[in-house]
């Protein structure tokens, strides 16, 4: 896999190329979350960084969706799903919710864990396995879900 800067780059140029104005924008505004990342932390951001930062991209989208339908705002939810899909388009594939039951419930198995109360000590092991891979409101939802 190519760094995900570099896959940001060429996709820009692709999409000058191609006059797409709209996929233009979200990656110039990912770059731009990007180079501000080096900027404040006075270094170049790697590789994962930056896939941490495509994430929360895509998090402040997912976001803004669901507010935005729950006011009536179509047009705007609309918007943001398309920004959505330009983002994960450079994000690495994300497990379904079946794949992250499995990986919990092998995770419940090795901690132990058998009471809601412990979704702490879950979560601190869970999290590393699945960085990147799935989204943190998902896993939290199957977790709460196998602890009832």
């Amino acid at each position: 896999m190519t760094e995900p800067r570099e896959q940001l780059q060429a996709a820009l140029k692709e999409a000058m190329i191609n006059k797409d104005n709209m996929r233009r924008d979200v990656i110039r505004g990912l770059l731009s979350a990007v180079k501000q990342v080096d900027i404040d932390s006075q270094k170049t951001v790697n590789a994962e960084g930056t896939i941490d930062i495509l994430q929360k991209e895509a998090k402040k989208r997912r976001e803004s969706i669901d507010e935005a339908t729950k006011v009536g705002r179509n047009e705007i939810a609309d918007q943001e799903k398309l920004e959505l899909a330009i983002i994960e388009s450079f994000l690495p594939t994300q497990l379904s919710r079946d794949e992250v039951k499995v990986i919990v419930q092998e995770t419940i198995a090795q901690t132990g864990v058998t009471s809601p109360k412990e979704i702490g000590k879950l979560m601190g092991a869970l999290m590393p396995k699945v960085k990147g891979l799935a989204d943190g409101k998902l896993v939290n939802e199957v977790v709460r879900e196998l602890l009832k």
